[in-house]
């Protein structure tokens, strides 16, 4: 279907929904390497006053991939919530826009509505959208997980500690875990990148985490971020594991060059849920998703990136998953060029994540080679907790000395937290309080020696 608009003399003509879709959005260079992007800030004006006047409805009539070769589409309308719908489905994408950003539109209304919401709509109406628009509306949405700890509760943020090391030494892997668990991280999870895909070495690292984890009665969750088929594996071999893992993108093509599908991210699911490990809830996904991996994978169809990203929350969703996390900025500048495009892209999948009901957190990062830097993250990190950003990262210095790339750090939470009067978890508070690393409030006390913490060095 044709699309138009007419901007003084000029009549500017989209060929389909997919096409003004990309056409409408910001400007970033992904959507220029893939040639889909606006030619001119003229044209994209022009994109998003013709979007504005789409019928929500549209979006149920006109697939931007077709249904018969993709799984990820099929997962998107086999699995609408018409009734949920139904509260805006005489709306334009416009109309939507308003009605998200009404006094009256409360956390509640946006709940209900969340399972009727596809990712192209959500991504539809956040390209109409000014960066205050996609806070103020993120802010209203509320989800809450559980496994060992709750996430999402209003007034809080969670961390998750990083504490990744370049060769899986235990001792360093150790080391980092201690040094934020007495900052007070670590209540999202406590997930380890591996370097090695060794699946011995793998379900080490597995033990190693539950060791802690118990001997100590941390009210968290572990997770080593290794392949759903590994985890599965080491489920099956007995290993303690908490959080089942997985990359995913808004394609079956796309998650396929991740090798996964979503028969196997049911059996993950199912494997974990076995174990019965939760103490608080069942929510044992975590997922990772970044604008540009399809493009990158050469399996975007011809969408914007940001939209193909909504796309990657449907697969999320079908999980009811602990935690999501959008790793903004780690592909690079093909992708995601400078801070400026980077703070806009976060914005963006946290907006879209929480309005179709996930647990939405952010690696806030870049790589070395981006046109951006640590000033720009702690303006990202900033506006993220104000929109009620579920967790971040915390990375020891915020230097990721085995991923080689720069996220936040443990001093980055106490800053938000400070400033914003965010707590962490509530069973992760009242630990760190009877552990002694913490006064009531939630203050950090100085570390004293002798710490039974200091005696958990392999």
């Amino acid at each position: 279907m044709l699309h138009s608009q007419t901007i003084g003399a000029t009549r500017w003509t989209f060929d389909g929904l997919k096409v003004l879709m990309a056409k409408a959005s910001p400007l970033r260079s992904g959507d220029v390497l893939a040639g889909v992007a606006a030619g001119s800030a003229e044209e994209n004006v022009a994109a998003k006053l013709a979007l504005a006047e789409i019928p929500l409805r549209v979006f149920l009539d006109e697939p931007l991939v077709p249904y018969a070769e993709d799984e990820v589409t099929r997962l998107i309308f086999d699995t609408h919530n018409a009734p949920a719908f139904a509260a805006v489905a005489d709306l334009t994408v416009g109309e939507f826009r308003d009605h998200l950003l009404a006094e009256t539109t409360d956390g509640a209304v946006l709940a209900a509505l969340a399972p009727g919401v596809t990712p192209e709509m959500a991504a539809a109406v956040s390209k109409l959208m000014r960066n205050q628009d996609l806070i103020a509306v993120a802010r209203k949405c509320r989800v809450v997980t559980r496994f060992r700890s709750t996430i999402g509760l209003p007034g809080t943020m969670a961390v998750r500690l990083q504490p990744n090391h370049p060769t899986d030494d235990r001792q360093g892997i150790t080391a980092s875990i201690l040094d934020g668990l007495m900052y007070g991280s670590g209540d999202a999870t406590i997930g380890v990148n591996p370097a090695s895909d060794s699946l011995p070495a793998i379900g080490d690292l597995v033990r190693l985490l539950d060791d802690l984890i118990q001997r100590f009665e941390i009210p968290t969750q572990s997770c080593v971020l290794t392949h759903v088929t590994g985890a599965i594996e080491l489920i099956e071999r007995g290993a303690p594991v908490d959080l089942v893992f997985q990359s995913v993108a808004g394609t079956e093509a796309a998650n396929r060059s991740f090798g996964v599908d979503l028969a196997m991210l049911k059996e993950g699911r199912e494997a974990a849920l076995s174990l019965k490990r939760g103490t608080l809830g069942d929510n044992v996904m975590y997922f990772e998703t970044g604008q540009g991996s399809a493009l990158s994978a050469g399996a975007h169809h011809g969408m914007d990136q940001q939209t193909v990203e909504a796309r990657a929350y449907a697969v999320a969703r079908a999980f009811d998953p602990l935690l999501v996390n959008t790793v903004v900025g780690f592909i690079g500048p093909e992708y995601l060029y400078d801070g400026k495009q980077i703070i806009r892209a976060g914005l963006e999948d946290h907006f879209c994540g929480k309005l179709m009901g996930l647990p939405l957190g952010c690696d806030v990062c870049y790589t070395n080679h981006a046109e951006a830097d640590q000033d720009d993250m702690d303006t990202l990190l900033t506006l993220l907790a104000v929109a009620g950003v579920s967790f971040i990262m915390g990375v020891p210095g915020s230097d990721d000395v085995m991923l080689n790339y720069q996220s936040t750090s443990f001093h980055d939470a106490l800053y938000v937290r400070q400033v914003l009067g965010l707590k962490r978890a509530p069973e992760f508070e009242a630990w760190l309080e009877r552990m002694g690393l913490t006064a009531p409030g939630g203050l950090l006390l100085p570390a004293r020696s002798g710490h039974p913490l200091l005696t958990a060095a392999p």
